[in-house]
């Protein structure tokens, strides 16, 4: 017996070592030592910090990934990762510095694994940050072929005067919501809950049948009314957007932020509160930003609650900041003009740490 018979292929391992060697190289900063093969990454502190903070974050894809997997789309699910967690190391006011890797699959399809890097690649571009490297598992028997599960990790630097932690946030300041594309990386379990058990999706499906549609897997080939002719697939496998460079360049612009929050798992409810000082709540009108109509869909199709589709979904608002009200639509402007879509959402007040006013 060998390793190779044991389902596990070191040759087909640096194979993808080689072949993903150019799109990390594509990421690197100047701060970067050495290069991919090494037992670990190096990185210089940037220069001119006075008493720098280094901030981490780590967070996956969630199941997003099995829409990924069944319609063997893998380019964007790495912008994902790198999404979810510089966009929560940024909310601390840092500017991601490296990103880590961590894939792990049933049986390494150099492929397959390669268009994640890709995504990964691209995501840790758009963010200014270098892939330094990670870790790629083969694990045979623990994945169904084709599967494979992602986790990623990012540091940050920050100047500790710079650093937001909720003590800057005053009574007053306004919310400013940054526009989400879509579902972004949180909900799938009740998004595949809705696509794989609604009423409403069997019947689209079974008109798809009707025109020579036959896997299941297809079901997210189905283009619902109001999608714009796109299909649930194409929709839903819209990368998570990242906010970094328009963010800290506007910090740079003069643009006074007080405190951001990044709209993940737990909606609006959840996570804006988690920028918040203390006695402090925020106000919002729902009615003040465009919800994509995706999440229309959602809701009718598998008959789900407004309560529970804000405290599932991030019901268009991917970021917020908040700001003090003289800046209030000098911001939104500014967002505007690097194409970022960003609305006055609500403002800071009196509280207990709550977000009120999204239920009427």
């Amino acid at each position: 017996m060998d390793y190779r018979e044991a389902g596990v292929d070191v040759e087909a391992g640096r194979d993808f070592v080689e072949r993903i060697r150019s799109l990390v190289q594509s990421t690197h900063r100047p701060e970067v030592l050495g290069g991919l093969g090494g037992f670990s990454g190096y990185f210089q502190l940037p220069v001119g910090y006075r008493e720098p903070v280094l901030v981490s974050g780590t967070d996956g894809v969630g199941t997003k990934l099995k829409i990924a997997q069944d319609l063997n789309c893998h380019n964007t699910v790495g912008i994902d990762l790198v999404a979810m967690c510089v966009n929560d190391v940024l909310t601390s006011g840092a500017e991601p510095l490296f990103f880590l890797d961590y894939l792990a699959t049933g049986k390494l399809n150099s492929e397959q694994l390669t268009q994640v890097v890709a995504g990964i690649t691209q995501g840790c571009r758009l963010a200014g940050c270098a892939l330094m490297g990670g870790e790629t598992a083969e694990m045979p028997g623990f994945y169904q072929p084709g599967e494979y599960d992602l986790a990623g990790f990012c540091v940050g630097i920050v100047e500790k005067s710079q650093l937001l932690d909720g003590s800057q946030v005053q009574v007053g300041d306004v919310a400013i919501g940054l526009a989400s594309q879509g579902v972004h990386s949180n909900g799938f379990s009740l998004v595949r809950k809705i696509v794989n058990e609604s009423p409403v999706m069997t019947q689209l499906l079974e008109q798809a049948r009707g025109e020579g549609v036959e896997d299941s897997a297809q079901r997210w080939q189905v283009r619902p009314e109001g999608l714009a002719g796109q299909s649930l697939g194409e929709v839903l496998l819209s990368p998570t957007q990242i906010y970094v460079k328009p963010i800290l360049d506007a910090r740079r612009a003069g643009i006074n932020i007080h405190g951001m929050a990044h709209i993940t798992g737990g909606g609006l409810p959840e996570n804006l509160p988690r920028c918040l000082g203390a006695n402090q709540s925020v106000q919002l009108d729902p009615n003040s930003w465009v919800i994509p109509p995706i999440f229309q869909w959602l809701a009718e199709a598998g008959e789900v609650s407004v309560q529970s589709m804000f405290n599932t979904f991030n019901m268009g608002i991917g970021f917020v900041v908040l700001v003090p009200p003289a800046q209030a639509e000098e911001t939104r402007q500014w967002f505007e003009a690097q194409e970022v879509a960003a609305y006055i959402i609500g403002n800071v007040i009196e509280g207990t740490g709550e977000v009120v006013g999204l239920l009427g």
